[in-house]
């Protein structure tokens, strides 16, 4: 995949054609998209995060900023609370920032450039779109994939094609990543029982060289009485046993010396048993946390199965009718912007068996934009998943329901589950989602 899943925006080739000031054809642009001076002037430098296409800056905030930098910059330009919001809405506010310029975008570029200057200064080194791509494929390669993605999308050789082979790559790497967490939790489980077992051997091994230092200073002591002993003994005695006794602290001396031996050896194997005690606890911290973020994950989606389940049920126990969960979209207009073919139409066929009306439009995909704003003015509900969606439908559906005062919801995902389970905790809880972001810079004649 080297494109991202919408419509991107179309080169100054669209435009009409004409003759340049030598009679040759040049290609002129409209109005709204034609290159300005300042414009020109922005090919020759590095190009600042408010001028990518709004559709980058998604994934230009989620890669190359954590959450915990996020919490502390974001709060200082937006009403979020750094303690209570979510991560995805301080990712929807960063990327809000980003696309509306003015300070909070310059702060974010200031983060990203202070963060990443080594990376600036060696992709600076490329002079053209070859060598960038060749910087961007060895970072692939080593895994250093946030300062590299910043470098080669605001560097002043980045056309689209370049930064379309860097997202489209970077959004492959996503889908692995996600894949290799179940792969984790197992590993984090046997390393857990490993450290546990690391942990006993470590300290039986501590026991017993404690154990060994005590007995070596026992004997320690023993043999230096007996030295003493001896050599007061030698100057007491004739001369005719000054060999023998000479004999036999030699071999004393020699016993010292293998204690001592033994000793260090047992002291080398207890440090090396520490160190690789203290790199198996950092790695088990590691894979806790990302186990503790996939029982999140699993907590949600046990939420959403058990209001399909309930949903299910409901429906088995009360035929030709639909209570709990769907009873309150009855008579009520319901329009779901983005989602899957597959997922939309069973939706539609739960709305409409309890008595409510589904109105689908794909974000543009295939359905013009235009009857987007048509159709929400008079909806009771407008939903939307936040996985399949572009920011620019997002925007345009954000803009018309608060226009016409329409509610409208954001779901984790297009799967009905989670359709299910937002209806039922709009019946528990009817507040609606009012965290618009302003209008998104993009043309929307031309993509």
């Amino acid at each position: 995949m080297h494109t991202p899943p919408f419509r991107l925006a179309q080169t100054a080739g669209a435009g009409r054609v004409g003759n340049d000031a030598t009679g040759r054809p040049a290609v002129i642009a409209d109005a709204c998209c034609a290159p300005s001076t300042v414009q020109l002037g922005r090919a020759r430098r590095r190009s600042k995060l408010a001028e990518l296409d709004p559709h980058l800056h998604c994934s230009v905030i989620g890669t190359c900023l954590t959450t915990h930098e996020l919490r502390k910059l974001v709060p200082k330009f937006t009403d979020l609370d750094r303690q209570h919001a979510s991560d995805l809405q301080i990712h929807h506010a960063a990327v809000e920032l980003a696309i509306a310029g003015g300070p909070g975008s310059k702060a974010l570029h200031k983060a990203l450039d202070e963060r990443y200057a080594g990376a600036i200064r060696r992709f600076d080194e490329a002079r053209d779109e070859d060598a960038l791509l060749a910087l961007w494929n060895e970072a692939l390669k080593s895994g250093d994939i946030p300062p590299a993605y910043w470098a080669v999308m605001t560097h002043a050789c980045a056309t689209m094609p370049v930064r379309q082979s860097a997202f489209g790559e970077l959004h492959m790497l996503s889908h692995l990543v996600g894949a290799a967490n179940r792969a984790d939790i197992r590993r984090l489980v046997a390393l857990e029982e490993e450290n546990a077992e690391l942990r006993d051997k470590v300290e039986r091994q501590q026991n017993r060289l404690r154990e060994i230092s005590a007995e070596r200073d026992t004997v320690i002591e023993q043999l230096t009485e007996q030295i003493v002993k001896l050599n007061a003994q030698a100057e007491r005695q004739p001369s005719a046993n000054s060999a023998e006794l000479a004999a036999e602290v030699q071999a004393l001396r020699q016993k010292l010396a293998e204690s001592e031996q033994r000793l260090a050896l047992h002291t080398s194997r207890r440090e090396a048993a520490e160190q690789r005690t203290l790199q198996e606890q950092g790695t088990v911290e590691a894979l806790r946390q990302s186990r503790d973020q996939a029982l999140a994950m699993l907590k949600v989606v046990q939420a959403e199965c058990h209001a399909l389940e309930s949903a299910t049920l409901d429906a088995l126990d009360q035929a030709g009718s639909r209570r709990a969960a769907l009873e309150n979209v009855r008579g009520k207009r319901v329009v779901y912007v983005g989602g899957r073919p597959g997922s939309n139409s069973a939706l539609k066929s739960l709305v409409s068996s309890a008595g409510g009306d589904f109105v689908v439009h794909d974000g543009g995909l295939e359905d013009r934009k235009g009857l987007l704003a048509a159709a929400l003015p008079g909806a009771d509900i407008v939903v939307f998943p936040v996985d399949c969606i572009d920011h620019d439908s997002m925007n345009m559906l954000k803009r018309v329901c608060e226009r016409h005062q329409v509610d409208y919801y954001p779901l984790r995902s297009a799967s009905v589950a989670s359709f299910i389970e937002l209806i039922a905790r709009i019946h528990a809880d009817p507040t609606p989602v009012d965290n618009a972001r302003p209008a998104s810079a993009f043309c929307l004649r031309h993509g």
